[in-house]
Formats: structure tokens, sequence, C-alpha cells
């Protein structure tokens, strides 16, 4: 259902009925009759002064009518967040109430504040403010402004938190005398809106913002500014194009006269320092570079002292730890990007299949799926489309292992336990193994499943440490920016993962069993039994293969980051995610009587365990001068 129309005059009314302005304590009543009584001639003799009449007991002065409305505690005071505009009508309606009509009205304003009203429509009444020069209109339902309604006398046109998405309605007939321009928290998009900031449209024009909107070409934009000769204000954070490592740089070195950027000063150092990029346009890529940092992970529970010590027979079990967070997928997706730290096609059928150590092998996949699983693979190395036949050889191996590995899930009691992770999106999968796909598929824990356009990525898994160093350091290079906003608005989602994975003898089967060994002559048994004596003591100080099976996945604590503040211009943002406490006297007590410590005693009484706790930073990469852009572009292209 569409909203109803609402017209800037009516909001006007509707706020002037609401002041009550012919109401008491303001206009006209018998509050106040005497002092508007018509006026009866008198004779030259009762023109001599003489003492005022009392008022009538019934009437109130001037005085105390005034501090009815000043007053905070006074039921007919203004409401909090009321105007000095809205404070001197209730005066003067006090005062003087006969002035207040419409001519009053119309001459009288030279501002004009319609906040959050669901304005969407600009009509001709407001011409009738022949004096406007500042107009509000912030926080309403405008999408399109008629601007042969805007009084020319206007210097200030603000449309904060609207719905315009081109400044072409803007253009037409805009107020030849406008100073500021206010446009942000719009819709603003295309390359187009480039057109509509020339000084062909604002020769006037001093201070734009065009903040918070989804503005993606700098250079073409920065060119139509260029042409805006008495432009010293600008705000532009929040768009696009403000991620680009060169963005304040060029932006400075593009127009000289500017003095403010994004409410910072553009000092006389600062166009020192960038002097000259604007000239390296051809060179500079439209792209963003976020770096993100992984710390220390503290507070984690050693789950191994609550297992049994194993037996000959297994289950030999390991655990190692690592911390997990979604980031924006690029559409290009090219590996180079990733550094082989997102998980691999086919992951997720792999962590239900025991098939991590072979995957995480493989080199990473251009169309990643979304996965938790960490890979191995160093910061360093470069990532390649899976060829066919690897990716056959894959397919191959999961299939032939489908039904071991879900009877040995099924066997040990873990299948109903473990948590595994998974895309968001169906993959590919082969028909023999679809349905035992679709039996794991409602065990995938939503912590571990990133969101619908972002990409897991994990650090190394390592052992349990009373604090594990992470030392993870991953640089994201990303070319569509337009997600890249709404991701870091959204935020990313830290989450810590504790990997189980129990270990099994193979048991090899004897000689005797095999078909081939009754074929052989009597003359090969006899040797082979002469040397099965020498060998058996060697035999036995080989250690026995161990069968591994699939990877139980825990999640110990998951907590959302906020980015948004990398929009507004901080440089990075850095915290310390808290995920309480996991830890128990118990435990701690096990722990450190296994590992062998010095003599601990943990008493209940001033038992105060580490909460769980994991240091992440993450930083908008931006140049501080034109040597560091011009050397950042020579590393670029090594």
């Amino acid at each position: 259902m569409e909203r109803e129309t609402r017209t800037l005059s009516a909001a006007v009314r509707e706020h002037l009925r609401q002041l009550c302005l012919h109401e008491f304590p303001c206009g006209t009543g018998s509050w106040n009759k005497s002092r508007f009584l018509p006026q009866t001639s008198r004779v030259w003799r009762e023109l001599i002064p003489r003492e005022e009449k009392a008022l009538s007991p019934r009437e109130e002065t001037i005085e105390d009518l005034l501090g009815l409305v000043r007053s905070a505690h006074s039921p007919w005071a203004l409401v909090e967040g009321s105007s000095a505009e809205d404070l001197f009508l209730k005066e003067l309606a006090i005062q003087n109430p006969l002035m207040l009509k419409d001519s009053f009205f119309y001459t009288y304003f030279r501002s004009l504040r319609v906040v959050d009203k669901d304005v969407s429509l600009v009509d001709k009444e407001l011409l009738k403010f022949v004096k406007l020069e500042e107009l509000v209109l912030s926080a309403n339902q405008i999408k399109e402004v008629d601007t042969t309604n805007l009084p020319p006398t206007l210097k200030v046109l603000e449309l904060y938190g609207n719905k315009i998405t081109s400044m072409e309605c803007l253009c037409h007939h805009p107020p030849p005398r406008l100073q500021h321009l206010g446009l942000g928290h719009n819709k603003l998009l295309g390359p187009l809106e480039s057109l509509y900031v020339t000084s062909n449209h604002w020769p006037n024009l001093v201070s734009l913002d065009l903040s918070f909107n989804n503005l993606t070409d700098l250079q073409s934009l920065v060119a139509s500014l260029q042409t805006l000769l008495h432009l010293r204000l600008l705000l532009l954070q929040g768009n696009p194009l403000a991620l680009v490592p060169h963005y304040r740089g060029f932006t400075i070195d593009s127009l000289a006269r500017l003095c403010v950027l994004d409410d910072i000063t553009v000092a006389s150092s600062e166009k020192h320092l960038f002097r000259g990029l604007s000239h390296s346009e051809d060179l500079l890529a439209p792209e963003a570079q976020l770096l993100v940092t992984i710390g220390n992970l503290r507070g984690v529970l050693d789950s191994s002292v609550l297992d049994p010590e194993p037996g000959p027979q297994g289950p030999f079990i390991t655990y190692n730890y690592y911390v997990t967070y979604d980031f924006v997928e690029d559409e290009e997706g090219e590996g180079s990007q990733y550094g082989g730290v997102l998980a691999e096609v086919g992951a997720w059928g792999s962590a239900a299949l025991g098939f991590s150590g072979l995957l995480a092998s493989q080199p990473c996949s251009p169309t990643p799926s979304y996965l938790p699983l960490p890979s191995h693979h160093k910061k360093t190395q470069q990532c390649h489309p899976l060829g066919e036949d690897i990716l056959e050889e894959i397919i191959e191996d999961i299939e032939e292992s489908l039904e071991s590995g879900l009877a040995s899930l099924s066997e040990s009691g873990e299948l109903e336990e473990s948590i595994v992770s998974g895309a968001s999106e169906p993959l590919p999968r082969s028909i023999d193994s679809a349905e035992e796909l679709a039996k794991l598929r409602p065990l995938l824990d939503p912590r571990l499943c990133p969101s619908p356009g972002t990409v897991l990525f994990s650090t190394v898994p390592k052992p349990w440490l009373d604090v594990i160093p992470c030392n993870y350091e991953m640089q994201h290079t990303l070319k569509d920016l337009v997600p890249l906003k709404a991701f870091l608005l959204s935020g990313t989602v830290v989450t810590v993962v504790e990997e189980k994975i129990l270990s099994w003898p193979v048991e090899r089967p004897s000689s005797s069993d095999s078909p081939l060994a009754a074929k052989k002559d009597k003359g090969e048994k006899d040797k082979k039994e002469k040397d099965k004596k020498g060998k058996d003591k060697k035999q036995k100080e080989l250690p026995k293969e161990l069968h591994q099976d699939p990877p139980i996945l825990r999640v110990l604590g998951s907590s959302p980051m906020v980015l948004e503040p990398l929009l507004a211009g901080e440089p990075f943002v850095s915290t310390v995610c808290n995920f309480g406490v996991i830890r128990t006297l118990e435990a701690d007590r096990l722990t450190l009587n296994r590992k062998d410590y010095f003599l601990h005693f943990l008493y209940e009484s001033d038992y105060q365990p580490e909460p769980l706790t994991v240091e992440i930073q993450i930083q908008l990469i931006q140049w501080r001068s034109t040597e560091e852009a011009l050397r950042g572009l020579v590393i670029g292209r090594d």
C-alpha cells in the first residue's frame, strides 16, 4: 500500500496548529480581554495622566502568561526539542496576538525547518515565503524536488535522510543564490551524478554534503567539483568511493581551494604531502584495501583433560582451535586477493566426511564455498582455479568414502553432536551422495555459516595453550565497492571454533587371507617364513597407520563486530571480543595436573577464570602521502 502524499504546506499548517497560538495562554480571551477592548474617545479634560485601572481578577498579566510558556514545569510549555522560532511565536501570541496573520508568517520567516513529518511533496505554497533563506526538510519521504517551487532567495537547502536517487531533479531551475546543499544519507548512485555538481547549476555553492550515498566514481566527481570555484567545504565520507586508499589525497590535490574535507581541516602540510597525486589518475585503481589482524586467543577450555586415556585400539583424540570471521566476497573472485585462507570447494562435505586434509592441500577456488574450515596455506601463497583433474579426484574420493564415513559417524555416536559448517546455497554434488549429504544438512550450525555474499576466513588451527597466539594477518583487496559498503554497515561475526578429531589404528589384512597367497609356490612361502623372523622386531617399531574420523566442530563463542566507523572516516576498528567464561574449576585443576606444572592449588573461593577473548583489528588502508601511494602502486604491480 502506497504512502499518502503529504505536502510541505500541509505539514507547516499542522505544525502551527499544534503550537496552539490562539488558545490560552496565547491569543485573546477572558484572560486578557481588557487589553484588546475597543478604545473610546475621551474629551480633552480626560486626557490628563492618571493611574491605570487594575486588571479584572480573572485576567493575567503578560509576565505571568509568558512564565507559563517559558517554565519547563508548566503544562503549557513547549515540547522538548522545539526550535527558537516556536518559542518566539508563542511569546508573540501572548504579547501581540493580533499580528498573527498569514501575511505576517509569509514575510517573517527566513528559516523553515520541517523535520521527520513524512513530507513527500514540495508544493507551490512555499513560494509565498518571500524572504526564506534556509529550508531544512531532513528525514522525510522526498524522492524528487520541483525546484520551480523553491523561493529564489534560498541560500541553504538541506534534504538529509530522504529517498532522492538523483540530483537531476534539482538542476532544472536551482536557486541561484544557494550556498549550501545537503544531500547526505540519500540514495544517490550512478556515474551520471557528477554531471549535476558543476558551476552551471551551482555557481555560488560554498558547502556541499553528499555523504553516505552510493557514489563510486571518484575521478569523475572530482573533475566536476573543480568547476565550483567557491567550494570550500566538502563531505563525501560514507560513499563507496571514499573507501579507496587514494581518496583523501587525490581529492585534496585536485581541489586546491578546499578548506575542509569530511569535517577535517585541510592543512597546508597535508596539501604538500599529496602534491602531484592527481596527475597519477590513470594509475589509481578503484579498489579498497582492508587489513585484518587477529592476535591472542585467551580463556580456551582444554577439552582434552576431560577425555579418558586412549586404549591400544583408540580412539586417539586431538583438539585444535581457530578463529573465523566473514568478509565480503569480490564478484571477480581473484584468488590472489584471498591469499589461500578461505575454505576450499566442497569443504563442508569434507568436514562431514573427513576430507579436510585432502582439500586443504589443494589450491584455492575462484568461487569459494563459504565455509569455516581452516586452510593451512601460508599467507604468501597464491590461489589458482582448481583444474578439472583435481576436481574429479576430489569428487571420486568423496564418493568412495561416503558410505564408510557415515558408518563410522553412526557407530561412534558422534553424528548427533557433530557441528559442521556449510554454504548458504546448495553445492553441486554427485547423484550417489545427494541423499547422504541431505541428511547432514540439518546439522549445520548457523554461527558457522556466513551471510549471503560473504566468505568465511579462519586462522590456522593450533593446539591448546593458555594463550594461543593466532598471528593472523590478511589483506583483502576488493573492487566491487557498493557491496563492501553494505557489508561494513552490517558488520562481521567473529567465532571461536574447537576442532575435535578422533583417530583409529588401521588393521592390515594378514597375508594368509589374501587370495593371491594361495597361488604362490611353496618355495616362495618358505623364503617368506625365513625372512619373517628377522622383520618382526623391525615391524613392531614402525608406527601404526591411523584413520581419522570426520572433524567434529564446536562453537565456543560467537560475537558480532561493528565496522560502521570505517565508513565514517575512522582509520581502523580494534576490539577484544569477549565471549564470556567457558572454563571450569574442575577442568583447570585437571589441566594443571596433566601438564606437569609446578604445584598449583585452585580454591573455589578465589577462583576467577579468564573469559574467552580474542583480539581483532580491521584497518581501512588510506595512503598518507603521494610517495606512499606510488610505492603502493609499484608493490601492487610486482
